[in-house]
């Protein structure tokens, strides 16, 4: 049976939670409603966890760790550290989702490793864990309009006019987590990449 951790990018609080760099939250607490599991604190490693599984109990199906991190985007790392080394998993067996400013909104890309592109929530685990080799659902929000500072564009809202596209997104990105884990990353890259 395969173990996975599903870390969801983002910052704690209800000051943060409908901006634009809170998306990868969003989708995993949209994985964790549809697979009925409850996120709670897990004592010392400053991150909350759902553990869920794929299929029905007693089966041989995938696990899943979903995760949502206690502290701020630039600190990520060490909780995602700690939590590789709580569930004794590699960062091969890693998925991270997070917003991507580079790629349009209603857009995903699906990749295996890679740079952390000024993100400061890949930055950080790239940093903690010493690799970048895991995988990565980017969701995509597109650039700030005219010259606004990117900052300040990722950490506002979704405007009202697009919180059902965004609903739409978010559900579609959870789907490329779970096809992630069953067929890999090529399949899913072949039905998911936009």
């Amino acid at each position: 049976m395969q173990h996975w951790l599903v870390v969801g990018l983002g910052n704690p609080g209800p000051a943060y939670a409908s901006h634009r760099h809170n998306v990868g939250y969003h989708v995993v607490e949209h994985l964790a409603r549809s697979l009925d599991a409850r996120f709670s604190v897990v004592k010392g490693l400053r991150a909350e966890v759902a553990e869920a599984r794929m299929g029905p109990p007693g089966a041989d199906v995938p696990r899943l760790a979903l995760v949502k991190s206690r502290t701020f985007m630039n600190e990520t790392g060490g909780p995602i550290s700690g939590l590789l080394s709580y569930y004794k998993l590699p960062p091969e067996q890693m998925i991270v989702v997070h917003d991507e400013l580079d790629i349009d909104p209603g857009q995903l890309r699906l990749k295996f490793g890679g740079g952390d592109n000024g993100h400061n929530g890949l930055k950080s685990i790239r940093r903690s864990l010493g690799t970048g080799d895991f995988f990565r659902v980017r969701v995509g929000v597109g650039r700030p309009p005219g010259r606004q500072d990117a900052a300040d564009f990722l950490l506002s809202n979704f405007p009202a006019a697009s919180r059902e596209d965004v609903a739409v997104e978010v559900a579609r990105a959870a789907d490329a987590v779970e096809s992630l884990v069953r067929v890999g990353l090529e399949r899913t890259q072949s039905a998911f990449n936009s």
